[in-house]
């Protein structure tokens, strides 16, 4: 079964719009550079952004982690930063998917 690493970010009050469209280019990213399987942005009810990231096992993840997961578009990378107001430097959660009865393929939800 696949790894998941979730991750979080508190958004500048008015930069929410820029930290999604950084946070998907990213993640189009990180998945060509380092083989994730992709991710989901979801928002909880504190205001902070949590992403949920899949991964094909847990050393794909680890490798991408320890080179920081870093990726050759300085744009998209300094709107992101730019954004932020507070994140934290280790995942909120890393585990094991151990059953996926999760509809995989749909499309995106509309901002």
């Amino acid at each position: 079964m696949t790894f998941v690493a979730a991750c979080w970010w508190r958004v500048k009050p008015g930069k929410e719009e820029q930290f999604r469209s950084a946070w998907r280019r990213g993640t189009e990213l990180i998945r060509k550079h380092y083989g994730s399987l992709g991710s989901r942005l979801h928002r909880d009810d504190t205001g902070r952004f949590i992403g949920v990231a899949e991964w094909p096992d847990r050393d794909t993840w680890q490798q991408a982690f320890d080179a920081k997961m870093k990726y050759d578009d300085p744009a998209t990378r300094a709107a992101f930063l730019d954004s932020l107001e507070e994140w934290a430097d280790e995942p909120l959660l890393l585990m094991e998917v151990t059953d996926d009865p999760l509809e995989h393929g749909g499309d995106d939800p509309k901002p």
